[in-house]
């Protein structure tokens, strides 16, 4: 039994030293990487992982209490996914016949809004306030990338005459 143990240890301990460990932090290289990418497809594309990265700062920055610095990543963020979203309407490329770039785009935004909402409850509402300012503008580009994926297919919003109705 002991050999077992000490085998299933090794093991382990070998898979451990053999996955690549990440770096302290991949923001600056994700971030050259998406400054320089002219294809707006792969610009959007790289959202995950730089959102990814970022929304790690956010949250270190966050649990220092140095919210300044937070919301100004998350405001970078929030301009990057803008930019993302122009490159790509301006390419003239339909979301729902091709969906990469878009996808990813929104999959990452979503993600956004998920992790501004973990660290909204550990504010006073003074210091939310730019958080939610910017949770806003994500929620608005979320919907559109929605629409841009799916046109056609958004629940309509009932007319108040229909609501007299029911």
């Amino acid at each position: 039994m002991h050999a077992f143990v000490a085998t299933w240890c090794a093991a382990l301990l070998s898979a451990a030293l053999a996955t690549p460990s990440l770096p302290q932090s991949q923001a600056p290289d994700l971030r050259t990487r998406f400054e320089h990418e002219a294809n707006p497809v792969q610009k959007a594309k790289l959202m995950p992982a730089l959102g990814d990265a970022e929304f790690a700062e956010i949250r270190k920055d966050a649990e220092a209490n140095n919210l300044t610095e937070a919301a100004s990543v998350l405001r970078r963020y929030r301009d990057d996914v803008r930019n993302c979203v122009k490159g790509l309407e301006g390419a003239k490329l339909n979301a729902e016949k091709h969906p990469a770039g878009f996808k990813q785009l929104q999959f990452s935004v979503q993600e956004a809004l998920r992790r501004v909402d973990t660290l909204l409850p550990a504010m006073t509402s003074d210091e939310q306030a730019p958080f939610l300012e910017v949770r806003k503008d994500l929620d608005e580009t979320n919907r559109h990338l929605i629409d841009q994926l799916f046109p056609g297919k958004s629940p309509e919003q009932p007319q108040p005459a229909q609501l007299k109705e029911r």
